[in-house]
């Protein structure tokens, strides 16, 4: 048996790594549409020096993490990075449900992509399809970043409502509601190389929040 809710419940564990996993492919994959658009900061002086990132909410460690992020990547802006990862979330989300796995592909890497291809194929054998809807997202926090060997990750924790309904083969609902809404607790980490030509970011691990 599927067990209720099977699309919210399996993307909130989706691409967790185990201790002893191999570090995943973390670069772009080249000539796909871009997925975090981080356009070029701005305010930066005359001499290139990184301004400080001011964010609310967050941690000194975090911010300091955060300059590093902008110093190591000349595109990096935090305001665009936000908006461009809750516009990420709700296309891996849609993407996943539906099961449009060329859409993943080109925002996922491949470790994630390949968790994802199972619990799709999974939901194919069985018949099952899932009607869910992103009703909105109500907080989108960055929670850790980080550069290293090159590479910048970004963790971002969201909470978002979820109307979720699953069907069978014959097209009854055999769990959810698309009137009641729940509240899903993410946090996706996003990565791209730091000194990559484009602007591409891909979700590299997720975890329930």
């Amino acid at each position: 048996m599927v067990a209720a809710f099977l699309g919210l419940q399996l993307i909130r564990v989706l691409g967790r790594r185990a201790e002893h996993d191999e570090q995943p492919r973390l670069e772009p994959k080249g000539d796909v549409t871009p997925k975090i658009q981080v356009p070029d900061l701005a305010d930066r002086g005359a001499n290139g020096a990184v301004p400080r990132v001011m964010v609310p909410g967050i941690t000194p460690a975090i911010e300091r993490a955060l300059k590093e992020v902008a110093m190591a990547d000349k595109r990096f802006d935090i305001s665009a990075f936000v908006e461009g990862a809750k516009g990420a979330y709700r296309m891996v989300l849609e993407a996943f449900w539906s099961g449009d796995r060329e859409t993943l592909a080109k925002l996922c890497d491949p470790a994630v992509m390949e968790t994802f291809e199972a619990a799709i194929a999974a939901r194919e054998k069985s018949g099952e399809r899932l009607e869910n809807r992103l009703v909105r997202i109500t907080d989108a926090t960055i929670a850790a970043a980080v550069v290293d060997a090159g590479m910048a990750r970004i963790a971002v924790r969201f909470v978002a409502d979820i109307a979720a309904v699953t069907r069978n083969a014959a097209g009854e609902v055999i769990a959810g509601s698309l009137t009641d809404a729940i509240e899903a607790r993410d946090q996706w980490t996003f990565a791209r190389a730091a000194n990559a030509a484009g602007p591409d970011w891909l979700l590299d691990e997720t975890d329930e929040a």
